[in-house]
């Protein structure tokens, strides 16, 4: 890459350009002989050559679209000249695997980790309360409420007690798949390494049930994990208070966990992008690709999901994959979300949202293109529904939307330990109890939000840093955070009100 030059070429095949710094009309562009026939924005493309009606539209080397009229040298090109077409893209399960150079058991890198009694390890050591359904989530609200930072004082070594309210758990069709999405999703939180303790409250007439939702899921009642009934509790104020002695009960033996060194082979990452531009698959994603490079190499494990978000370059990943079973499994996900979104107008469909579309993303093909390059390049061991638990190492893929909630929400119910996400525009996003590290896209965005932004991976576009750097750099990042370290989300207070499960069914 010339930093000096205005714009960036990505593949020596590719007919289009990315402008590093926004073009004005006019504006001379010395390597392709010709002027800007329009004024671009940083990080929005322009045409390299000319390119005729319907001829295929290349980034990267790959199809994002077909030109839908004559496009000349230096024209602006974005939705409003090109069109999503689909192309036949072999899956070539298991062409692209490569071995692994692990690093030796005990030469990984390290973090000081919570480690749990089942041997689990944890990165932040919160109490947790879960609603079965949305008639008890301002019970569990205000029994998280009274647990002020001056009543935590005396237990230091608690993050904090959290209530995970939701908005389902009834009206809804049960035996189905949204119903069991639901209880996957708190049963995932329930046994959070993250969270020491855990408090379950129910109305008492919903269709997903406490002692339902226990023994389906497996869960194990005790000092640990306790259930409340608001109609056998006595109602709103009695349930508050018992859920408050319950939570106070549970404190001492929360705090008296401590952190200690543990390999990076017990973190599990959670890989998110949202808000992104035209140089997040230049800089942020594939920087986080080679941090996650580096950390199943150490042993631990990266997390890919927003299915609507490979679309379109799930060859990418089903080259990858350990087997082709392993690559099939990601392509009947996709064949899924083809029934699911059929007539509706969105992002799995070419829509992408008008923040992606500001950073210069014409469609889903592009923002897949940068999206699945957090994965990095190492195989892909398996694919799992969504909140299905995780249970290899190294990296993975689980399905779910591409709304970020809803997404980091179901990688935190799978056992992901902490998220890293991506932005070129500027997400204010923030998860508990695994929190969030931002990994900004450009410099100004960074510097403009530096309030909201970790890490700045900008950098590569500056020239500071290479990729490769830039991922060392997260790797180290990650370790801090954790290690306890806060984030800038963390120190914001957000998390309280990004526990999204997935909704899939009617509502009757």
């Amino acid at each position: 890459m010339n930093h000096d030059y205005p714009l960036i070429r990505l593949h020596a095949n590719d007919n289009v350009l990315i402008a590093k710094a926004q073009l004005a009309l006019g504006q001379v562009l010395q390597d392709l002989g010709v002027r800007a026939r329009a004024q671009v924005p940083a990080g929005h493309k322009i045409a390299a050559r000319r390119i005729a009606k319907g001829e295929l539209v290349r980034k990267f080397d790959t199809v994002i679209g077909a030109a839908t009229r004559d496009i000349e040298a230096g024209d602006y090109v974005h939705s409003h000249n090109i069109e999503l077409v689909h192309v036949h893209r072999d899956p070539g399960f298991c062409q692209d695997v490569r071995p692994v150079d692990y690093v030796p058991e005990h030469e990984r890198a390290s973090f000081m980790g919570l480690v749990r009694p089942d041997g689990r390890v944890g990165t932040r050591n919160f109490i947790g309360i879960l609603s079965s359904v949305n008639c008890s989530s301002t019970v569990i609200k205000k029994i998280a409420a009274y647990f002020t930072p001056e009543i935590l004082a005396p237990y230091p070594n608690v993050d904090g007690v959290s209530a995970f309210a939701q908005t389902s758990g009834c009206g809804m069709s049960s035996p189905s798949e949204h119903f069991d999405v639901l209880r996957r999703t708190l049963a995932g939180y329930a046994r959070h390494p993250n969270l020491a303790g855990v408090l379950i409250v129910g109305l008492g007439c919903e269709r997903n049930q406490v002692s339902a939702l226990v023994e389906s899921q497996g869960l194990t009642l005790g000092p640990h994990v306790r259930t409340l009934v608001m109609q056998d509790e006595g109602g709103t104020r009695a349930t508050i208070e018992a859920g408050v002695r319950a939570i106070r009960e549970m404190l001492p033996a929360a705090n008296a966990v401590e952190r200690q060194p543990v390999s990076a082979s017990h973190l599990k990452i959670g890989l998110e992008c949202g808000g992104s531009d035209g140089f997040s698959g230049i800089s942020a994603n594939p920087a986080l690709g080679a941090a996650m490079d580096i950390l199943v190499r150490h042993g631990g494990t990266a997390i890919l999901s927003e299915t609507p978000e490979i679309h379109g370059v799930e060859y990418m990943l089903t080259r990858r994959a350990v087997t082709p079973e392993v690559g099939q499994k990601l392509l009947d996900r996709l064949a899924w979300w083809e029934r699911y979104t059929t007539g509706q107008n969105a992002q799995f469909n070419g829509v992408v949202s008008p923040g992606n579309q500001q950073g210069g993303l014409a469609n889903i093909f592009e923002k897949s293109l940068g999206s699945a390059m957090k994965g990095g390049t190492t195989p892909l061991q398996e694919v799992y529904e969504y909140a299905e638990e995780i249970d290899k190492a190294g990296f993975v893929f689980m399905d779910s939307p591409g709304y970020d909630p809803v997404a980091a929400t179901g990688q935190i119910a799978s056992g992901a330990n902490l998220i890293c996400f991506t932005t070129g525009r500027g997400s204010m996003f923030g998860s508990k109890p695994a929190p969030t590290i931002k990994l900004a896209s450009n410099t100004p965005m960074f510097v403009r939000l530096e309030e909201d932004m970790d890490v700045n991976c900008g950098q590569v576009l500056d020239g500071t840093l290479t990729v490769d750097q830039m991922g060392q750099v997260i790797f180290d990042h990650i370790l801090q955070a954790a290690s306890g370290r806060h984030t800038k989300s963390e120190m914001l207070g957000l998390g309280d009100h990004e526990f999204v499960p997935w909704h899939l069914g009617i509502v009757s």
